[in-house]
């Protein structure tokens, strides 16, 4: 998912996908520490989907501290 389509998104659905892709993130390492990890390519798109949730995140906590 893009950065443009997630500042479409409200601050809860944010926590939401963020949520999902915390979730995703254990269960890879968990197939990856048990030997059950096919694409580990995966693990890296996890974490820099995660990072950019957490930078539009960040940016509307920015925007709206500045706004008030």
């Amino acid at each position: 998912m893009s950065a443009a389509e997630l500042r479409d998104k409200t601050l809860d659905q944010l926590r939401e996908e963020l949520v999902t892709l915390k979730k995703e993130q254990f269960n890879l390492r968990f197939q990856g520490a048990t030997g059950q990890l096919e694409n580990t390519s995966r693990v890296r798109t996890v974490r820099r989907s995660i990072a950019t949730v957490l930078t539009v995140l960040n940016e509307k906590a920015r925007d709206a501290a500045s706004a008030a």
